[in-house]
């Protein structure tokens, strides 16, 4: 077996525009119901993000409410409707970064998360990894949807009000996805 050894990349992590890789990267949901002993989870299917630690915003992210994807349609359906993601008067969900810093490996940012017409402060927390020529990024935050003004019901019993919120992929150089 051989392992092939990169040479590390010249350009700083701070001073390189980053783009979000959709087809090695995920944006994926959990939230609790059934009074906690059920975890629902899902996935947007269709996002686009950048990184950019030498700019504000540094972090910009946004996803297509509408690829939202629980894996039950009916489900699905209801969480598009105006009731929660409300994607017919809002088509997008986005994460925008006030501040962002990395230390090390250790990604922090605080920015403004903006779905379904309503807007909340969001802290994100993370690891951007070297990976050749690319980086690997893992960044998990929480959200408070009643924040968003979506309900802390659902049809089959009580929702959590936090919902887990994850990124995990590549990021590659701005030029590099033209």
């Amino acid at each position: 077996m051989t392992t092939a050894i990169t040479e590390p990349v010249n350009t700083p992590i701070e001073q390189t525009r980053w783009r979000i890789d959709p087809d090695r990267s995920s944006v994926e949901f959990e939230v609790a119901t059934l009074w906690g002993l059920m975890t629902v989870g899902g996935h947007f299917g269709s996002y686009d993000g950048t990184l950019d630690l030498s700019r504000t915003p540094a972090i910009e992210l946004t996803i297509d409410a509408d690829s939202l994807d629980t894996n039950h349609a009916v489900r699905d359906e209801h969480l598009r409707s105006a009731e929660f993601f409300d994607v017919e008067n809002h088509p997008y969900v986005r994460f925008v970064s006030d501040s962002a810093t990395l230390s090390g490996q250790r990604l922090k940012a605080s920015g403004r998360l903006h779905a379904a017409g309503c807007s909340m402060p969001l802290e994100l927390d993370g690891w951007l990894r070297r990976a050749g020529d690319e980086l690997e990024i893992d960044v998990v935050t929480f959200a408070d949807h009643r924040q968003l003004g979506m309900p802390t019901w659902s049809p089959l019993g009580m929702l959590r009000t936090t919902s887990k919120l994850t990124v995990r992929g590549r990021l590659v150089s701005g030029s590099d996805l033209y």
